[in-house]
């Protein structure tokens, strides 16, 4: 009776035994499959950043434009803690700084022509203030990797 009772008790330790063996290694599969996705994120942000680094440079997509977008994209790097970008690229965040309140797209479209062109006016004066240390700036983000 007590050899069935111990036979007993040592085939529930095995069975929980493979239970937890199963558990854990559904976890590590689960968590490598987040880091992948994680990585795969961070390297999709990391080669837009550089594709609209090397479009500003190339004079295909506006100063403003460009520093809004690379600045979203900084902002959305799934990384802890988030690197301070403002001080790593003071001139594209002081310039996000100053037109990231714009209205865009419909918005945009339904202000009257004046205010829209008194925004493009103001918009454009800032971008020539800072255009040349922007411009240095792409070139860090032409090659930027997250850490």
């Amino acid at each position: 009776m007590e050899w069935i009772l111990v036979a007993l008790g040592a085939l529930v330790i095995v069975g929980l035994s493979i239970y937890a063996g199963r558990l854990l290694f559904l976890l590590q599969t689960q968590n490598k499959r987040q880091q992948a996705a994680r990585q795969k994120r961070i390297d999709s942000i990391t080669s837009s950043i550089q594709t609209i680094a090397f479009a500003m440079q190339q004079q295909q997509c506006d100063l403003s434009e460009g520093v809004i977008r690379i600045c979203r994209l900084l902002e959305a790097l799934p990384l802890d803690p988030l690197p301070n970008y403002a001080d790593e690229y003071p001139a594209v965040h002081g310039l996000f700084g100053k037109v990231k309140h714009y209205p865009t797209h419909e918005e945009r479209n339904s202000l009257p022509k004046a205010e829209r062109r008194a925004q493009d006016k103001e918009r454009e004066q800032f971008e020539s203030e800072a255009e040349s240390a922007i411009l240095k700036e792409t070139e860090a983000l032409k090659v930027f990797n997250a850490p």
